[in-house]
């Protein structure tokens, strides 16, 4: 089911940018649009997994320094049949982690010194199950895929804008002098492309939990989104950006309310109830 929620948001963020770009940019700038947005985004394709290691100060860490935390990672990789991934510990407090790279042969699993000491064995497996799930899952693609689409839309409004700004009457004669068509372009389409890229991501945030509650214990998985979520406050994550929110096992700036739709999280209650349910499904 998450599969096919993320098939049909991106299909609809296809569609939204196949609107705007025939409406307003026409084909030459529709394509400046996509070719600009597709550099962008497959440049961050290549190089996100070491500039968000280097933002973080995450520094790998070998089987003679953490043994425990190699040998767990190792045994999730052969049940999901994916290779050993590089491991890095974050010097921070916060409990957290993350996983990245461009794809399961070039991937790379973080944790911040706070989750090693918060967490019990079972409740660390659980969080790493969930983040190999994203490398099983080829999580990292189907970011780009979404980013590289709500991005190129964004420009695609900027050139409309600028276009009604600089072209005046005669920009409003080649679109029909449709001005609420214009506000909807500049305005609202990007926004609902964001919202739809949010969406995306908290899909696979859900499918992620799904695989690490398959591959571990997903009670236990439940438990670390509790502890987790409860210090994210009391000890919030140093140098945490909008930018690389989304690769966090827990969000540490989701909001509640409104600001939810934003977030690229699903709401931790929903995760731990799920997770409850799954294994509720696997008792006699």
């Amino acid at each position: 089911m998450n599969r096919l929620k993320t098939a049909m948001m991106l299909a609809a963020l296809t569609a939204l940018f196949l609107w705007v770009g025939q409406a307003f940019a026409g084909r030459g700038g529709l394509a400046f649009a996509l070719i600009f947005a597709v550099v962008m985004n497959f440049t961050a394709y290549w190089f996100s997994d070491k500039i968000v290691l280097r933002m973080y100060g995450a520094k790998p860490i070998d089987p003679g320094e953490h043994p425990e935390l190699h040998q767990i990672v190792r045994d999730l990789a052969e049940r999901l049949s994916i290779p050993m991934p590089k491991v890095y510990v974050i010097p921070q407090e916060t409990p957290n982690a993350f996983a990245t790279g461009r794809n399961p042969q070039h991937a790379a699993v973080a944790v911040t010194d706070g989750i090693l000491r918060l967490l019990n064995r079972d409740e660390l497996e659980g969080v790493l199950a969930h983040e190999l799930g994203h490398v099983q899952n080829r999580d990292t693609l189907v970011s780009t895929v979404a980013a590289t689409i709500a991005g190129a839309l964004s420009h695609l409004a900027n050139m409309a804008m600028w276009g009604a700004m600089v072209g005046g009457r005669d920009s409003e004669d080649r679109r029909g002098g449709n001005p609420i068509g214009l506000i909807i372009g500049i305005v609202v389409a990007p926004m609902a492309a964001m919202l739809i890229q949010m969406a995306i991501s908290r899909s696979r945030e859900f499918l992620a939990d799904e695989t690490g509650g398959k591959t571990a214990n997903p009670l236990s998985l439940a438990s670390a989104l509790r502890k987790i979520e409860s210090y994210k406050t009391q000890i919030p994550m140093m140098g945490s950006t909008p930018a690389t929110a989304h690769l966090f096992i827990i969000n540490p700036l989701s909001g509640k309310g409104m600001a939810s739709l934003f977030s690229t999280h699903p709401p931790t209650e929903e995760r731990v109830r799920r997770l409850e349910e799954m294994a509720a499904g696997r008792r006699p």
